[in-house]
């Protein structure tokens, strides 16, 4: 079992079956999940997402352009951007990420210990490091006080991004990007195995699910058991960034 040890219990029978099949040792996903019963290994899995309602202001709303449209004609069409964050001993480390939603590719992200304007502002010019980004590019968000802000709203309006923004109190507008960092708070094991001690500690371990496993290697069902940078790849859209990925 290398690829469950060396994907550090991330994925489950169908993925490891794709990439043993694409090492050309092909396998059905039922004959790989006796193995792992078998061998009493298993994914680490998570909490399911519930669905809450909350109270949102109403100041600063865009309009709602995606509609869980969330399928992409080319890359930097629609681009969705949210917040989570996890504990470095006692603090909150805030992590706002921006997601290209043509191939699900992380284009930017950023780390804070505040959850401010800049945090978020700080990702989305990330992902502009990317090449052909071009005016009328959807910038999708919920409804948080950081994205309604004056500041945030003139940002996406300088570099000619339109934004948008979920429907009041309805996360499943944003399902893409609630997706994500429910994988990523299992997969990283930030919630539920780890706690940092350290913010270095923390930086390193986001910077390699993300830039070096989730982007490159990890097989999403939505793009046909393909990782982001390789639907890109095999799309002839692959726009790899100028510099890197991670700024703190």
């Amino acid at each position: 079992m290398d690829i469950y040890a060396s994907f550090k219990a991330r994925c489950g029978a169908p993925r490891i079956a794709r990439e043993l099949t694409a090492a050309g040792r092909a396998l059905s996903v039922n004959y790989m999940v006796g193995i792992m019963r078998e061998k009493e290994i298993r994914a680490r899995n998570g909490k399911a997402f519930k669905y809450s309602r909350t109270s949102e202001a109403i100041t600063n709303v865009a309009d709602n352009l995606l509609w869980r449209q969330f399928a992409a004609e080319r890359p930097n069409q629609k681009w969705t951007t949210h917040i989570t964050y996890t504990w470095v001993k006692d603090r909150r480390l805030y992590l706002a990420t921006m997601m290209d939603l043509y191939s699900r590719q992380i284009v930017g992200l950023s780390l804070d210990m505040s959850m401010t304007e800049r945090l978020i502002t700080d990702g989305v010019n990330m992902g502009y490091g990317r090449p052909e980004v071009r005016s009328g590019l959807i910038g999708h968000s919920d409804r948080g006080g950081q994205y309604r802000s004056t500041g945030y709203q003139a940002y996406l309006h300088s570099r000619q991004c339109v934004p948008c923004m979920s429907c009041k109190g309805n996360c499943w507008d944003h399902a893409s990007m609630e997706s994500f960092f429910s994988r990523l708070k299992v997969e990283l094991e930030l919630v539920y195995a780890e706690l940092f001690d350290s913010i270095a500690a923390a930086r390193s371990a986001i910077f390699e699910y993300i830039e070096k496993f989730y982007n490159w290697k990890r097989r999403s069902s939505a793009l046909g058991y393909l990782s982001p940078v390789e639907y890109e790849r095999l799309t002839g859209c692959l726009f790899l960034r100028a510099g890197p990925l991670l700024r703190f």
